[in-house]
């Protein structure tokens, strides 16, 4: 392709700006791709420049770069000068790049992670006697002995008359709330709970949208000494029952309904299917729309008048919130979250997302992930704000929210991306203000992340992977490094990692082995042997011991890294972990079905992966792909989760199958992924 003025009028451009575009182009062709790049994308590539301009030079520019021996093109590059968090804090410790720091942060990571909570101020009200006992294991270390705390306490350090959340309902204006009127809320709601008869530790459920009243009920609960059980709105009945009787819950927090636009969803109709235990429960609008059963509660009759709340202390390892991620087989994971979780993620948020106090914050999330926790840490503990839109994040009313509510940091996940810039919902919203992108939950498209990135003026998108079993990332971007779209930067401060190939020695392509300790990682599961799990069978790296995660990478020259999946029957689709096994034992069910294998495959031009089933049906049963696929999506919808969506039906003659009668997902992932791209 010739980069030329003609090139940019055929593309849109008046004739006399595609002139001055391919002027400076020209005269920075002999210089570095990168420099040229930043270059054009301050001076002269903005959004009114049509992307497809952007995309083409881009890959123009990358033609010129080696990533061979550097690595992909970077879009972003630290300005001169500006100096994040994490490097300022390299700086304390006497260190002058992200390297030495992170070379710090595993070679000492009990000074590390005792120099974090010092510089985030999280608050122990009885001082640990050590931050990790050396003659503890990896496995199971001992952080923070003897301490003393309650997490919600950190996030209440900022001046009480900040903005902690702001926040829009579909229709309304922007509201805001204080910290103190965040405080006030959650003691309102701990001493609810204990005048309900509630005692710390016991484990209270959560399954309502993302709104300020959850995350003031969220602290209110951890306050209590009690632990949170999260659920997702969006779950089903027999989801919701299966997450309530693994949480051993006793209470539940949810709303009569979902307000979706000009729709309405139940939400108390299927925690009553659940069979879930008393609840207590808020309205969508201004008056509740369902009948309570006996014994439930409305929420204006369950909170409490008094604000004030002493917060209840216990040690490090006490739960405070209960997650769930998807295995192979049966209940997913049920993984306790501890008083010392919170210090991981807020501490990913400074040192990667780079929050600062008067930031606002947003990331499009729910309770039942653990994005929803983390974001209400990272930005709180962070002294930073929350920023809430109370709807669906698909259109051009929430690009219009980020814009007016001033977010500084934007998190996303890249099937969200994909739906802004195919509707071009945001071509008249400006985001200049946003400092940040963050990504996680599927892999990126590379595309789709350039053109996220230039609609901020080209702020980088710091790639974030990591899971519900961390407390947040374990490979991350930086503001300390370069950006390139799609690719991760370094590996997240205080964790280290190994790829190991199929013969279990070190890649530059292969599975991924966490080598612990760290803060934020699970040491124990209510529902699973967490060494079987987590370290059974695992080799050794240099004496060290291994944790499994399962995530496939690929890492290049540069030390940058690219996520290719999980290496595991678990999928991810909509930023959702689940097991094929969850879908094929609903698939299996259906009519005329033998035998279902579910994979997940990356769409030609990457992005969120989709969801194929492959079917044997029964003898002389005789059913084409399309006759299988809406009452599989029906089925997905109704018993595990409608934002599942079914791609793809293919018909075969039978499974392949291992010596002991296994399903060989990956041999049909391969043979599926061969035949479309030959």
């Amino acid at each position: 392709m010739t980069i030329d003025a003609a090139f940019f009028e055929a593309a849109g451009l008046p004739p006399e700006a595609a002139q001055a575009l391919a002027k400076r182009y020209e005269e920075l062709t002999d210089g570095p791709a990168d420099r040229a790049w930043q270059t054009l994308t301050r001076e002269l590539l903005g959004v009114e420049v049509p992307f497809a301009v952007h995309e083409a030079i881009f890959e123009a520019l990358s033609e010129r770069w080696d990533p061979a021996s550097r690595g992909p093109l970077p879009a972003w590059l630290p300005p001169d000068g500006e100096r994040p968090n994490a490097l300022r804090f390299a700086s304390e410790r006497g260190l002058t790049d992200h390297a030495s720091l992170h070379a710090w942060s595993v070679a000492e990571r009990g000074e590390f992670w005792g120099a974090v909570a010092d510089r985030l101020g999280y608050r122990f009200e009885t001082p640990p006697t050590q931050t990790l006992d050396p003659k503890s294991s990896p496995e199971d270390p001992a952080w923070f002995e003897g301490a003393e705390l309650n997490p919600a306490a950190s996030c209440f350090q900022a001046p009480g008359d900040s903005p902690a959340i702001v926040f829009q309902r579909e229709g309304q204006g922007i509201l805001r709330w204080s910290l103190d009127e965040v405080r006030g809320l959650s003691g309102r709601v701990a001493n609810g709970l204990v005048a309900a008869g509630f005692a710390p530790g016991d484990a209270i459920a959560i399954d309502m949208p993302m709104t300020p009243e959850s995350v003031a009920i969220y602290l209110g609960i951890v306050r209590a000494g009690c632990a949170a059980i999260s659920i997702a709105d969006s779950f089903s009945p027999k989801e919701i029952e299966t997450r309530l009787r693994v949480g051993e819950a006793k209470g539940i927090f949810t709303q009569d309904v979902l307000l979706r636009g000009a729709k309405t969803h139940p939400l108390f109709a299927k925690v009553c299917q659940a069979a879930a235990p008393r609840a207590i429960v808020l309205p969508a609008g201004s008056e509740l729309q369902v009948e309570l059963r006996e014994g439930d509660l409305s929420f204006a009759e369950f909170l409490s008048d008094r604000e004030p709340f002493v917060d209840v202390l216990r040690g490090p390892q006490a739960v405070t919130n209960v997650l769930f991620s998807s295995g192979t087989t049966g209940d997913p994971k049920a993984i306790p979250w501890t008083q010392l979780t919170p210090l991981k993620a807020a501490a990913d948020g400074w040192l990667h997302q780079d929050i600062r106090p008067g930031d606002v914050v947003c990331w499009p999330t729910n309770l039942g992930w653990m994005m929803g926790p983390w974001l209400i840490y990272a930005a709180l503990i962070n002294k930073a704000s929350i920023a809430l839109y109370c709807g669906a994040p698909l259109g051009r009313d929430f690009g219009v929210f980020v814009q007016d509510a001033g977010v500084t940091m934007l998190g996303v996940v890249p099937s969200l991306v994909k739906t802004w810039r195919g509707t071009g919902c945001l071509d008249d919203v400006d985001w200049s203000g946003i400092h940040c992108f963050s990504s996680t939950g599927e892999c990126s498209s590379p595309s789709d992340m350039l053109w996220l990135m230039s609609r901020a003026k080209y702020r980088p998108v710091i790639e974030y992977c990591g899971g519900t079993e961390i407390g947040g990332g374990y490979l991350t971007g930086s503001m300390s490094l370069p950006a390139a779209p799609g690719h991760f930067s370094t590996v997240a401060l205080g964790l280290d990692l190994v790829l190991l190939d199929a013969d279990g020695e070190p890649a530059s392509e292969g599975e991924v082995f966490l080598i612990p300790p760290s803060i934020g990682l699970s040491q124990r599961l209510l529902n699973r042997d967490h060494h079987e799990v987590y370290h059974e069978g695992t080799p050794t790296h240099k004496g060290a011991s291994l944790r499994r995660h399962g995530d496939w990478l690929t890492r290049s020259k540069d030390g940058s890294y690219r996520a290719q999946g999980r290496v595991d029957d678990t999928m991810n689709l909509g930023g959702i972990k689940v097991s094929s096994a969850e879908l094929e034992a609903v698939l299996n069910s259906q009519h005329g079905v033998q035998q279902t294998a579910a994979i997940a495959v990356p769409p030609p031009a990457g992005g969120p992966n989709q969801l194929v089933v492959y079917v044997e049906l029964r003898p002389e049963t005789d059913l084409e792909p399309d006759a299988l696929r809406a009452p599989f999506q029906a089925a997905i919808k109704s018993q595990l989760n409608p934002l599942f969506k079914v791609a793809e039906v293919r018909i075969t003659p039978a499974l392949p199958r291992t010596a002991s009668n296994k399903v060989m997902r990956r041999t049909l992932r391969a043979s599926y992924l061969a035949e479309r791209d030959s």
